[in-house]
């Protein structure tokens, strides 16, 4: 298992579409984390609070799910990839057992979608830490919040890239499986959560963001974004819950899609 592992982790570093993705992540959440940073405390439209306080702070931190977005979409690829560049069929004849290439497959992506929650994390907080201690303010946050939300960072992004696996799976095309992330996190869950805000702690898009320690609703899109309601779950129970949704997908996946001829 552990060789399966590292030939994986092998494909993602020879693959250069995991790195244009992770710099794409990367510089989306350097803009938008400067734009919040410099916007913080104006008091003009829907401006974060000011950044010596724990939501204005926050909020420039939030700018990291960019990055976990991202990081689904990786998981995505780890498996589409194969049925795209016709390479499934020289992978399962080296590994005949495909239920363990597909935990291979998951827990390669996981340690990807750990890099990319941290280099996020990384780059937003660093934004937040140079506007605030420019303007000569205190930072508001603890050292234990601070690693709090690194933490969360690398876990959610580690799980989406899990359940983006699974995806990739059941879906076998990548534009498909691609495009299902982005109308998922983007469009169908900003709906649910502002329609039903009870529902947001439990949707996988939204739990991930408010891992990493954004607030529920402002990783929403459109007009649903910063819109209150919702309790969050504590953090273990969210990461229980992001770890049973990606093993119930990669279940499925197991024993249905995994099953099927390639061609």
């Amino acid at each position: 298992m552990i060789r399966l592992i590292r030939i994986e982790l092998l494909k993602l570093r020879t693959t250069r579409l995991g790195y244009g993705m992770l710099a794409t992540g990367a510089g989306l959440t350097a803009m938008f984390a400067i734009l919040e940073a410099a916007r913080a405390g104006t008091g003009g439209g829907a401006a974060p609070d000011p950044l010596n306080t724990f939501s204005g702070f926050s909020s420039v931190i939030g700018s990291g799910v960019w990055g976990l977005l991202f990081a689904a979409v990786l998981g995505v690829t780890v498996f589409t990839g194969e049925y795209r560049h016709k390479t499934a069929t020289l992978t399962y004849l080296a590994s005949p057992d495909r239920t363990r290439v597909l935990a291979a497959k998951v827990a390669a992506a996981a340690v990807a979608g750990a890099l990319f929650g941290l280099v996020t994390y990384l780059v937003a907080g660093g934004s937040a830490l140079s506007f605030t201690l420019a303007k000569g303010y205190q930072v508001p946050l603890s050292d234990a919040t601070m690693a709090r939300f690194g933490v969360g960072h690398l876990l959610a992004g580690a799980l989406l890239a899990a359940i983006g696996v699974g995806v990739g799976e059941l879906l076998r095309s990548q534009l498909a499986g691609i495009v299902a992330v982005f109308a998922w996190s983007i469009v169908i869950e900003s709906l649910i959560g502002a329609l039903f805000t009870a529902t947001r702690p439990y949707l996988p898009y939204t739990a991930a963001t408010n891992l990493a320690g954004t607030a529920l609703g402002d990783a929403a899109f459109g007009p649903a974004h910063g819109t209150a309601g919702g309790t969050p779950l504590p953090f273990l129970a969210t990461t229980a819950l992001l770890v049973a949704i990606a093993a119930v997908f990669a279940a499925i996946a197991a024993s249905t899609t995994v099953r099927r001829d390639i061609t």
